[in-house]
């Protein structure tokens, strides 16, 4: 039997883990007390208007429990506003404030400096071809 760190899905599991880990103690470095998935809510909804607590959940690939508590977070934060959807009081509409355009703003190069510490050694060769390597793994796995 092979061992774990001869496995490709687990390095690949771990190289996402040790980037997150990195990504937020840098975002926490510089005093902002947002997480990398409330981050990701928030540009996800400011990239796609009108979106649903389910559709959310599937583009930052999180369960819809986790996306209702991060929802929450960023209300209580005065980053979003939810609102009572007009056509069907059973929805919410969600909408981000100054404040939470703010901080997306204010993140952006953090995410940047990230992920240019993280590809550092990288040519754009590799990156494309790892990138459609993983495009591929992806489709296999629908």
């Amino acid at each position: 039997m092979e061992k774990l760190d001869e496995i490709l899905f687990y390095t690949l599991e771990k190289s996402m883990k040790v980037y997150r880990k990195f990504a937020q103690n840098q975002i926490d470095k510089n005093g902002y007390d947002i997480t990398i998935d409330q981050w990701l809510v928030l540009k996800t909804l400011q990239e796609n208007k009108s979106l649903s607590q389910n559709q959310i959940a599937e583009l930052v690939f999180k369960d819809i429990a986790s996306v209702t508590r991060i929802i929450e977070l960023l209300v209580q934060k005065q980053y979003i506003n939810r609102e009572i959807n007009t056509t069907d009081r059973r929805k919410f509409e969600l909408n981000i404030t100054e404040k939470g355009n703010k901080i997306i703003e204010d993140i952006y190069p953090i995410v940047i400096e990230n992920r240019k510490q993280a590809l550092t050694g990288l040519t754009t060769e590799e990156i494309n071809t790892l990138k459609t390597q993983l495009e591929k793994l992806i489709l296999n796995c629908k």
